[in-house]
């Protein structure tokens, strides 16, 4: 295995956000549309919130998500590559990472039911936080 194998995980979330800032306009711009909204009312995000129902901005508060944990995500994979650390055990660990983040966005972005979205966020969370220890043992070691 090459070390840049690290980096189909990470273009998969790459992807993955890209997906998620498309949905997020198509249902934005279509409820705009359908419903006559003068834009120049949403000057702010917050005046956005106000004016445009909660489901058709799951897919922005799920755009948001995607710059937190998986920017740890990122970061780490640059380190494992630069570093030469990359394995197998990091590139399966980086793809079941994408799985989750995957089905963490389409609920996110769709029904929001909290409570499974919790346990696919915390999932995800714990395969990162697995990733990110092993190599600070790797390199502290």
């Amino acid at each position: 295995m090459t070390g840049d194998a690290i980096f189909g995980p990470v273009l998969a979330m790459l992807l993955l956000t890209l997906a998620v800032w498309a949905v997020m306009y198509v249902r934005r711009l279509a409820y705009l549309k359908a419903h006559k909204v003068d834009v120049r009312k949403l000057t702010t995000p917050d005046r956005a919130v106000a004016i445009i129902p909660e489901r058709i901005n799951y897919p922005a508060y799920n755009l948001k998500n995607l710059f937190e944990l998986p920017v740890v995500f990122y970061a780490l994979c640059v380190y494992l590559f630069v570093t030469g650390r990359v394995d197998e055990t990091y590139v399966i660990a980086g793809w079941v990472f994408v799985v989750l983040r995957v089905a963490h966005s389409v609920l996110h972005s769709t029904v929001n039911f909290v409570f499974p979205r919790f346990l696919i966020y915390m999932a995800g969370a714990l395969v990162l936080w697995f990733m990110l220890i092993r190599a600070a043992l790797q390199y502290f070691g």
